[in-house]
């Protein structure tokens, strides 16, 4: 894969539950790299989700598989699922800690009617237990135009929260 970056757009939000970045995903690339944060003081995690053409957000046709990468015990198989409403999870914060939590994806063919739209991802958090990393893969089953990217906490609302989209040259 190539590695020039060009920065396309950013958006950040305080006290909400999701995150919309509109208008990011365009013809003018075929991969895009996604990299922000988020802090939360509840039990969540993150989705991805996908915005269509039309500005609403895609729920529907969706299947991802995460893998934990834990400090405190062995890697495992965290979550997997088929035909959800997201891409795949992001971290994993408990109540009480106010952590930050740092993610980076990559988005393909987002934009393209003709093809699926694919998701890799990587994220790290915080449990309870311990440290968290997580990776993941997504994938929505229907070939459309996507425009953007809404993140939405599982449960409650994040403190802060920024994202970062990036075209892959």
């Amino acid at each position: 894969m190539a590695g020039n970056l060009e920065f396309i757009k950013s958006a950040s939000g305080t006290s909400v539950t999701n995150l919309d970045v509109t208008d990011c995903f365009s013809a003018d690339y075929d991969v895009y790299y996604v990299t922000g944060n988020h802090t939360s003081d509840s039990n969540s995690t993150l989705l991805v989700r996908l915005i269509d053409s039309g500005g609403s957000g895609v729920v529907s046709n969706m299947d991802f598989a995460d893998y934990y990468l834990r400090s405190y015990t062995s890697f495992t198989d965290a979550n997997r699922a088929t035909n959800t409403s997201y891409m795949g999870t992001l971290g994993d914060v408990v109540a009480g800690q106010k952590v930050d939590m740092g993610f980076s994806l990559y988005v393909y063919n987002p934009f393209n009617s003709g093809s699926y739209t694919f998701m890799q991802s990587q994220s790290a958090g915080m449990v309870s237990s311990g440290l968290v990393g997580k990776k993941g893969i997504g994938v929505h089953k229907v070939a459309q135009s996507n425009t953007g990217l809404r993140l939405t906490r599982s449960a409650g609302t994040t403190v802060f929260i920024e994202a970062n989209v990036y075209g892959v040259k």
